[in-house]
């Protein structure tokens, strides 16, 4: 043992010699060891584990807020659009223009109307339902009462049906048939889809609104076809100017700013000068003149204007002997039931 080394305990056990034997301080070491903790293989013995501390980060809190506001303004939208379908069209439509002509077959000064909106693609369909009869136009004797030019006109949605419906009050006996014959013509020119709504008790107004919900439900307004008097439609009195035609209807259709700023019908009217044509349906072949009447003013209702050619029907007075569609009234037709469809309006 040297000088700077621990003096040995006294009760530990001593050779004969007095020295304490190095087994004995072997042994009073590991014994050390053990009371703290150590152990000769394993090392230092783990006491309980503190977790690190780490800095405070950041956790995105910023960008967690940003898409929760996000997302609640998404959901504000999505239930304001269905909540009040119009509301949000109307903003759009005011900055385009509310206020649209209703063309009515060139007689008298073109109408106006406030646009209402049913909820979007009400009846849309994604490829037109039909398809004209012709669909290679051989004659160009034809106009559009709203356009510019041959390829730039305005039309109904060709991927929506076209309702109609007609109000019976002075109507001719008869009358229903040879509205379904007319309405049939039209149709099958077009390609366009016509569906009988039947009766209505709504009479015509030069302020009529397209969306009538409350009549009609929630979709756009059918096309109205009504029988006047002379007291409903002073148009229809007999003319005092000797040699001058009587008007025997008038037709034509509103339209609304679609997609793309892009205008398209969406309802119109057919006026049917009631004395005139019950008094024509009296007569020889009486029925089937009535009938090209009514298919003039659906010629107007789907877009056609008055032509210079008497060959056609839509030429401004009827003619002896034309009661049908002609090649130029059948081109103008085929045309038209080509536009575009119109899926959000």
């Amino acid at each position: 043992m040297t000088a700077d080394q621990p003096e040995p305990r006294r009760d530990l056990r001593r050779s004969a010699s007095g020295r304490v034997p190095q087994w004995v301080l072997d042994e009073e070491a590991s014994g050390l060891a053990a009371r703290a903790g150590f152990d000769k293989a394993a090392g230092p013995r783990p006491g309980p584990r503190r977790k690190k501390r780490e800095p405070r980060r950041s956790r995105g809190r910023a960008p967690r807020l940003l898409r929760t506001i996000c997302l609640v303004l998404a959901v504000a939208l999505i239930v304001t659009y269905y909540a009040f379908p119009g509301l949000l069209r109307d903003a759009t439509t005011a900055i385009a223009g509310e206020q649209f002509s209703a063309p009515q077959s060139g007689v008298g000064p073109a109408s106006t109307w406030r646009a209402g909106y049913p909820p979007r693609g009400v009846e849309a369909q994604k490829q037109p339902l039909g398809h004209p009869a012709e669909m290679s136009p051989s004659s160009s004797s034809y106009v559009y009462i709203d356009g510019d030019s041959k390829s730039r006109f305005v039309a109904y949605d060709p991927c929506r049906p076209i309702h109609f419906v007609t109000r019976p009050d002075h109507a001719p006996s008869g009358a229903r048939q040879l509205i379904t014959q007319a309405v049939a013509a039209a149709s099958k020119a077009s390609g366009l889809t016509f569906i009988d709504d039947g009766d209505t008790t709504e009479g015509y107004s030069k302020d009529r609104n397209a969306y009538q919900p409350d009549r009609y439900g929630k979709r756009w307004a059918p096309v109205l076809i009504v029988w006047e008097t002379t007291d409903e439609q002073p148009q229809f009195a007999p003319s005092a100017v000797p040699g001058a035609k009587n008007i025997a209807g008038l037709g034509g259709s509103q339209a609304i700013v679609g997609d793309s700023g892009s205008r398209v019908f969406v309802t119109g009217d057919v006026q049917l000068n009631a004395t005139a044509l019950g008094e024509l349906m009296t007569r020889l072949n009486g029925p089937a003149l009535v009938t090209a009447v009514v298919k003039h003013e659906l010629g107007h209702v789907l877009g056609l204007g008055h032509v210079g050619d008497p060959t056609q029907l839509m030429y401004e007075t009827a003619q002896p002997g034309v009661a049908s569609y002609a090649a130029g009234d059948l081109a103008g037709l085929a045309t038209l039931g080509q536009g575009k469809c119109f899926p959000n309006h």
